[in-house]
């Protein structure tokens, strides 16, 4: 598929209002274009910084009909979009990059880990479970200790349970709520990188640098470049994200977590979007993600993401904002806000890139 490029001032839409849409915007602008956010919630960080916000629910057709007639090309900042909201995209023939398959792949575990699989690629073993008897058939294969997690809308931790004996399964199960779920079983691993990855659609594909990533609670801590890699290894991650791209006729960038085994690396989730672990492009690289996924959504060509500098990002989670005086003083600190009023236990307030050496 290939595509006209949009010229400075076009309008790129984008589905969700939270702080990934928020620096799609800023990128979209220094590059002439506006942005229009559709986002249920008010004052959401996107808003801040977008030409038009659309405050209306993803159910709302009449909203989504005005909202496709006023962009040129429909992006997203979350992978859980409701399928009748693309339904209506697609009926009004307006374009959405990623497209549909990324989205009901990364929408599934149980799809995206077959999807990975059929590819060749290692995961994780992995078991579909609706109910006791599976769960307990599938423990039996898989082994424990495992992890129980609900097939959809589960992220940063959430929606998942471990189950280290027997003894933990009923809990576990009355933890997924009555949602289909899958077991995964724990992958030993020394630590765990992603590769950010872009692809245009006349499918030409460019990754980052891998980054390291470290997590506590669930959510994301750290990244740092250069990530613990072997040259062969870096060149494995950035081949099979490649290789995911292309089988998905990707447009956009996307976030490819790998976990680094003695065995070799494993594929343990996808994300159809610029991610968190991405962040610190921004200060190690001329074109940062952000840059990189409005330039393939566009029809651009893809910049070049060489990383001329070591970076740690480390997200703000929290009371972290309230270290903002203090970090402010550091030299080679960039901060990153993301103007959210509320300050909520484990919620992203923002993150700081430190350049280590460039």
């Amino acid at each position: 598929m290939t595509t006209d490029p949009l010229t400075t001032g076009a309008t790129i839409g984008i589905l969700g209002g939270g702080q990934l849409g928020r620096m799609l915007a800023v990128a979209a602008a220094r590059l002439g274009f506006k942005t229009c956010v559709f986002e249920p919630g008010g004052d959401c960080p996107a808003s801040h910084v977008s030409n038009f916000h659309f405050k209306a629910d993803y159910e709302d057709e009449a909203a989504l009909e005005t909202f496709a007639a006023a962009v040129d090309v429909v992006t997203y900042e979350f992978e859980n979009i409701p399928t009748s909201a693309l339904d209506v995209l697609d009926r009004l023939g307006k374009p959405v990059r990623p497209g549909r398959a990324a989205l009901r792949v990364s929408q599934d575990r149980l799809t995206e880990k077959a999807f990975l699989s059929n590819l060749g690629l290692t995961t994780a073993p992995f078991a579909a479970v609706d109910d006791k008897v599976d769960l307990a058939e599938a423990a039996e294969e898989i082994g424990l200790p495992a992890i129980l997690k609900t097939r959809r809308f589960g992220y940063d931790g959430k929606g998942q349970a471990r189950i280290a004996t027997e003894a933990d399964a009923e809990q576990a199960l009355a933890d997924m709520a009555g949602q289909p779920a899958i077991l995964e079983g724990v992958v030993a691993f020394s630590h765990e990188v992603s590769v950010i990855g872009a692809r245009n659609a006349a499918g030409d594909v460019a990754c980052f640098d891998p980054g390291e990533n470290v997590h506590e609670g669930g959510i994301l801590r750290t990244t740092t470049v250069p990530a613990r890699l072997s040259a062969a290894q870096r060149t494995d991650a950035v081949l099979l994200t490649g290789q995911i791209l292309n089988k998905l006729d990707y447009v956009g960038v996307m976030g490819v977590e790998l976990f680094v085994t003695a065995q070799g690396l494993v594929v343990n989730e996808i994300a159809p979007r610029v991610h968190n672990s991405g962040h610190w492009t921004q200060q190690g690289c001329a074109i940062d993600q952000f840059e990189q996924h409005i330039r393939a959504v566009a029809g651009w060509p893809l910049g070049d993401g060489s990383r001329y500098a070591d970076v740690v990002m480390e997200n703000l989670i929290g009371e972290d904002v309230e270290r903002i005086p203090q970090i402010a003083k550091e030299a080679g600190a960039s901060i990153h806000l993301y103007g959210k009023a509320e300050v909520k236990p484990g919620r992203k307030m923002g993150h700081v890139n430190r350049v280590t050496r460039g």
